[in-house]
């Protein structure tokens, strides 16, 4: 029971950190953002709802296609993860307690807090096990079907989305263009960060269950 409620906790206060730093990265969105974000934002600009509304629409998207491609990434995660990023976004937004752009250095400032959050919120996401996202599970299984190693296929995939972000006008400047080089080494970090704090946790409650047993 505590490992479940470990590896949960550490899922969704991963989720949530998620919504929080997409939040204040579109407070300067100017500067650039994540391509999936500058696809998000663009179809928001254009046809109105929210955000985090587009950001669900999208991911179930990604799902009916990885569902063809190869299912086996996807599960309850998967669809956790797809639910709950956007509306948790849309939350911190509607709060309106994060700082508005002033086109000064605290917007780069704000930003790169921004990705360190998000860098540290996807370890903690990924280190609970409950499942990848759903952006995520479809280049691995892209990268599976068409043999490109998980780079290649994300920066294929990512630079497919960026493309229709830019069509439709969305925010692109020289930070979407950092962001896989700042936040990918960072994510490597926080993940084995959280696992070996969650195997550190799990080990503690398998030690207690043993001694237990033996008395």
């Amino acid at each position: 029971m505590k490992n479940w409620i470990i590896r949960y906790s550490f899922f969704f206060a991963g989720l949530l950190l998620f919504g929080f730093a997409n939040a204040m990265a579109v407070k300067v969105k100017y500067l650039g953002l994540h391509p999936w974000e500058v696809l998000n934002v663009s179809l928001f600009q254009k046809f109105g709802f929210t955000i985090g509304t587009w950001s669900v629409l999208v991911g179930l998207v990604v799902i009916c296609i990885a569902w063809f491609v190869n299912r086996k990434y996807i599960n309850i995660g998967t669809f956790l993860n797809t639910l709950l990023i956007g509306p948790f976004m849309d939350f911190f937004l509607w709060l309106d307690f994060l700082p508005d752009a002033t086109h000064g250095f605290q917007d780069y400032a704000l930003l790169f807090t921004a990705i360190l959050i998000s860098s540290i919120a996807g370890g903690l996401y990924v280190a609970g096990g409950v499942g990848a996202g759903p952006r995520d599970g479809f280049m691995l299984s892209l990268s599976e079907r068409t043999k490109l190693s998980v780079s290649q296929a994300r920066i294929v995939v990512e630079c497919f989305v960026l493309a229709i972000g830019f069509m439709l006008g969305g925010p692109i400047g020289v930070v979407t263009f950092l962001y896989t080089f700042i936040q990918s080494p960072l994510f490597q970090i926080t993940l084995r960060w959280f696992q070996k704090l969650r195997l550190h946790l799990t080990d503690d409650e398998l030690a207690t269950e043993q001694v237990q047993v033996k008395r």
